[in-house]
């Protein structure tokens, strides 16, 4: 069986980078793919979680409108929200990630240095 989800888009906020309470470092963040049908712009938004050393490396480089390859998994949590309704996401689990585009892409900023790409080897599943 496989699971694998592929995608290049722009990223639509700030990375939130927090850590759990053994100390894991979770980044979050959601990216931007478009598409065309018929003459108009379909946006869809995707859910990106990253662990470990992925995670500090997402929430150190990556910003708002940065451009980003996002290998991994889907994977669909539910709980229940204060009021007992049960809710339920789909998110990818990220694996790897690679900065694309180069200094200046975003309005002529400069984008700092970082790995290139950026593997997860400690997602903690």
């Amino acid at each position: 069986m496989v699971n694998k989800a592929i995608i290049v888009g722009h990223l639509g906020r700030e990375p939130e980078t927090r850590h759990t309470q053994s100390g894991t470092a979770v980044c979050n963040f959601s990216v931007a793919t478009s598409h065309k049908v018929k003459d108009e712009k379909q946006t869809e938004w995707h859910k990106i979680v990253a662990w470990g050393k992925l995670a500090e490396i997402c929430g150190e480089y990556l910003t708002k409108g940065s451009l980003v390859y996002v290998e991994g998994r889907l994977q669909t949590r539910q709980w229940d929200d204060k009021d007992g309704k049960k809710q339920q996401t789909t998110e990818i689990v990220a694996s790897e990630m690679r900065m694309l585009g180069g200094k200046g892409e975003k309005g002529g900023q400069e984008q700092p240095q970082a790995p290139q790409d950026a593997q997860s080897d400690d997602i903690p599943f």
